[in-house]
């Protein structure tokens, strides 16, 4: 993992990189318990005070537990597993120092590489940048890719698309970007 200063810092660079329509409304937050056992902590992507998603210290023993399953049947301890890397993007089996390290990442890749990632933290860092141009939106919406991602990754993709829809000449869904 990359090294950082401070939550607050790396948090402002985070949210420096909003688009206009979200600036303001959408908030990143990141905790450590130090004083609990192994410093658990959580993360969480805020809209306008709501938890759109949590990745807590919970799911880290979600993630132990699946990969002890696979051990015991063939003896692989495996993180970078094909079939459980699914499984937990599909749950959004992810605790706070998975969201932690993938926004280190996102800040040191440009926007077409975010957004072909195979990490769906990095992907929605992407979404909701400001860099992201209204022609690669505009593909975005042509190509419908983004409709097979789980939900809790397509929400943020349809939130962007709908901040931009007030930019729009037609309906949602059957857009056209200016």
């Amino acid at each position: 993992m990359n090294h950082y200063k401070s939550w607050a810092g790396l948090k402002k660079q985070l949210e420096d990189f909003l688009c206009d329509e979200y600036k303001g409304r959408i908030s990143y937050f990141l905790t450590r318990y130090h004083k609990v056992h192994d410093s658990y902590g959580r993360a969480a992507i805020c809209m306008d005070g709501k938890e759109l998603v949590c990745f807590s210290w919970i799911e880290m023993y979600r993630q132990e537990a699946d990969l002890h399953e696979m051990w015991s049947k063939n003896g692989e301890w495996d993180y970078e597993n094909k079939e459980l890397k699914e499984k937990w993007d599909t749950d959004c089996t992810y605790y706070e120092m998975d969201f932690l390290d993938a926004t280190l990442t996102f800040l040191n890749l440009s926007i077409k590489e975010a957004l072909e990632s195979d990490n769906y933290i990095i992907k929605i860092l992407a979404i909701m940048d400001r860099r992201l141009g209204k022609r690669t939106l505009k593909k975005i919406v042509d190509e419908k890719k983004y409709q097979e991602y789980p939900e809790w990754v397509r929400q943020f993709f349809e939130l962007r698309l709908k901040g931009e829809n007030n930019e729009t000449t037609t309906t949602y869904g059957h857009k056209e970007l200016r």
